[in-house]
């Protein structure tokens, strides 16, 4: 098994997507400070399912998607894709190639994926942590762990061999259940103390369901009688129903006719209707004979005013013609043989421009002719002297041509050295920027070094404050469970002091029937131990209620009998006898008197000796059966609870404790519950001064790791600008040199071109001359 190929896009500084294919063996990845080799550890680390963003030298865990630079915007998600070779079935998967695939969103969304489909982070922690590789397996060392695992305690190398061995999965497993465990035992604590109780509390649950049983029979009966009032109203209602049905028809009938009327009328209108559409033709029809009509008329009219005007035209024409035939014929004869006379003379000057004509016509002959061989000469000379001058005009346009590709040429070479110049002026500054940025780096990476031991000591002190902060949360945690199985064993031992007979009446009613002191059980204390056998020397007394006085005791009694409360013991100070102890035998053999390991109030004392007279409390059976033999009068009890009396002894099993032994349990819980609150509230306390202290270094951390992105993207900025220089020096480089033999070229041409015009001018003198 080794890793075949690499994929990030999108990660960090690798902003687009980069492919690394590795070989079996050792792979070395070189280059200088910010050029992102860490970056691919990180990726490593990160698509195994790292998911503390420190560890991948981060402030939060958006920060390994791509933030952008000055040329480049940010990216949305950053991918990263691990291929495995499993030819050697390493992994246990039925593939002999693992492609392990994490996507993250800049929403805070992450995918996985094994070989294109999608799965859970813990699916691929299982996955990877069979083979002995994952995100917890110390196969990846980063910047400042050597050192953490040279230094180890022997707890932390343990906890390293541990790892080696493959045996994190199985541990990781039984931290979860035994914690499971341990949720469930208190579980399991709370529900037994629960059980207790509510086994207790069935005989009142008893009543109570025949109460409800009772409750039932008169809902049942209620119901009925409900049921009964609803039929009457829905008779009356029925009967309603009818009138409105009857009273409904009447008005559909109604309706009915009013339709028909309307059906009618639309009838008489639909046929109106129809006559007019019948009618509309003729009206047209007349309308049209009417406009003929009108214009019939017009044109009689415009007929005769234009006859009118014809007569009038007429009667002048006529009047005209009687005038004309008034004229004289011998008039007529004179202007007829002048016009005879100017026709000859007109002749005779035809005849003479004639023959004046015809010789123009035969002089026009001769000088067209020799106008025409004039002509021929001029064009035979003028063809000669257009082919000179066109030779000359033609030697004149080479020599002129040559002149401006001789300037070209000048022009080209002059602005291919500028080029030239410019370019090695370029040349020259990216050196310069060069050897800066150079000497720049060598600077950043001495603070480099220093940023990264800086950011590595504070990335230590807040792993140790985290596993300081999560300690208290531990601590915080057990004394919260401790403090709710007290809480929860207190409430159980609570419900089963409540008493349920007279005496809960009376202590209900204490403040309307004054001068109950309380229970004997909760006034008198115990030495811890003992309190089965007190509780058995005090017989009934031990569920006694204290009153001061006989009066007092008539009262509560009265009160009992008033409301049906039940019955009640009740111990009366007032009215017991005196105690002597002096006069009581000495006792040895490890018996004590009752009264010397009891304490109560100076108000009830004298009724508490006098129910403890004479009562010794011993170990065991064989030493009452011994004390009562050696000290007639003396009562001993048993730490079981036997009582040896004179003439009586009473013993055996008990089934439920009594109330002495649940006071002083009930004690016990509340001061198991005070402890637990007191650690509860110290635990978060100090959980919360760890939490800050955890928040103050995890700012020095994420001030101390922004230097260290700022000092990368600084290192990152120089790094892409050394590049861009070296690449403006190279094409500045090959632009010189390109342009010195573009010069050269220029130069050869131009002497060729001075030679072919000092030639094109020496033919153009002699063709002149």
């Amino acid at each position: 098994m080794y890793v075949k190929s690499l994929t990030l896009k999108g990660f960090k500084s690798f902003a687009s997507a980069t492919h690394l294919r590795l070989e079996p063996g050792i792979t070395c990845i070189v280059g200088p400070n910010g050029s992102g080799k860490s970056n691919v550890v990180d990726a490593l680390a990160w698509v195994m399912g790292e998911q503390g963003a420190k560890s991948l030298r981060g402030g939060k865990m958006e920060d390994v998607i791509f933030a952008g630079t000055a040329g480049r915007a940010p990216l949305g998600r950053a991918e990263v894709a691990l291929t495995i070779d499993n030819t050697d079935g390493a992994l246990p998967i039925d593939y002999t190639e693992v492609t392990i695939a994490r996507t993250m969103f800049r929403n805070g969304g992450s995918d996985y994926a094994i070989n294109g489909t999608a799965c859970r982070l813990l699916d691929i922690q299982e996955l990877l942590s069979d083979s002995g590789i994952g995100r917890e397996m110390h196969v990846i060392v980063g910047q400042g762990q050597l050192d953490t695992v040279l230094r180890a305690t022997p707890e932390e190398r343990r906890g390293f061999i541990e790892e080696a061995a493959g045996v994190l999965k199985h541990r990781k497993r039984k931290e979860r259940a035994l914690r499971k465990l341990e949720t469930m035992e208190a579980n399991l604590t709370r529900v037994q103390d629960l059980t207790g109780e509510i086994r207790r509390q069935l005989g009142p649950l008893g009543r109570q369901a025949e109460t409800a049983r009772k409750a039932a029979v008169i809902q049942t009966d209620a119901r009925d009688a409900r049921l009964r009032l609803l039929a009457d109203d829905l008779v009356q209602l029925t009967s309603t129903l009818e009138q409105e049905v009857a009273d409904e028809s009447a008005l559909i009938q109604r309706r009915s006719e009013v339709e028909e009327s309307m059906r009618d009328l639309a009838e008489r209108l639909a046929v109106l209707e129809e006559a007019a559409e019948q009618a509309r033709p003729a009206l047209t029809r007349a309308q049209d004979e009417y406009v003929s009509l009108g214009r019939l008329v017009e044109r009689m009219s415009a007929t005769l005013s234009l006859a009118a005007e014809r007569v009038r035209l007429l009667s002048q024409d006529d009047a005209e013609e009687a005038g004309a035939s008034s004229r004289d014929p011998e008039q007529l004869r004179a202007q007829a043989a002048q016009v005879r006379q100017q026709e000859r003379e007109l002749l005779e000057e035809v005849a003479e421009v004639t023959a004046a004509l015809e010789a123009a016509v035969l002089a026009c002959t001769d000088a067209e002719r020799a106008h025409a061989e004039e002509l021929s000469r001029i064009a035979r000379a003028s063809r000669i002297a257009a082919d000179r001058r066109e030779g000359l005009a033609k030697l004149g346009g080479q020599v002129g041509a040559r002149a401006s590709r001789i300037e070209a040429r000048e022009a080209e070479i002059g602005r291919l050295r500028s080029t030239a110049e410019q370019a090695a002026a370029r040349a020259a500054e990216a050196e310069r920027e060069f050897a800066r940025l150079e000497a720049s780096v060598a600077h950043d990476e001495e603070g480099e070094e220093d940023l990264d031991t800086a950011y590595e000591e504070a990335a230590a002190r807040l792993e140790d404050a985290e596993a300081e902060l999560a300690r208290w949360k531990d601590a915080e945690s057990t004394a919260e469970r401790a403090r709710t199985g007290a809480a929860a064993r207190v409430e159980a031992l609570e419900l089963s002091l409540s008493r349920r007979d007279g005496a809960a009446v009376l202590l209900a009613a204490a403040d309307e029937a004054h001068g109950i002191i309380g229970s004997v059980a909760s006034l008198v204390i115990v030495e811890p131990g003992l309190e089965n056998a007190v509780a058995a020397a005090l017989g009934h007394a031990a569920e006694a209620l204290a009153v001061p006085s006989l009066e007092a005791a008539s009262a509560a009694i009265d009160t009992l009998r008033a409301d049906d409360g039940g019955q009640v013991s009740l111990l009366v100070p007032e009215s017991a006898t005196p105690v002597d102890p002096g006069s009581w035998p000495s006792i040895d053999g490890g018996a004590r008197w009752a009264r010397d390991v009891v304490d109560c109030p100076a108000a009830v004392r004298p009724a508490v000796d006098q129910v403890l007279d004479r009562v010794a409390l011993v170990d065991d059976a064989p030493s009452a059966r011994a004390l009562v033999l050696a000290h007639p009068g003396v009562t001993a009890v048993t730490r079981d609870g036997d009582v040896f009396a004179p003439g009586t002894v009473r013993g055996g099993s008990s089934s439920a404790p009594s109330l002495i032994e649940l006071q002083a349990a009930h004690d016990a819980a509340r001061a198991q519950l005070a402890e637990a609150t007191r650690a509860a509230e110290q635990a978060r306390f100090e959980a919360a001064a760890a939490e800050a202290r955890r928040a103050e270094i995890n700012e020095v951390v994420e001030s101390a790791l922004e230097r260290l992105h700022e000092s990368d993207a600084r290192m990152s900025a120089i790094a892409e600008k050394l590049g861009s220089l070296g690449q403006t020096l190279r094409i500045a480089r090959a632009e010189v040199e390109r342009t010195e033999r573009a010069i050269a070229d220029a130069r050869a041409a131009l002497e060729t071109d001075q030679a072919e015009h000092e030639a094109l001018l020496e033919r153009l003198e002699a063709a002149s001359g």
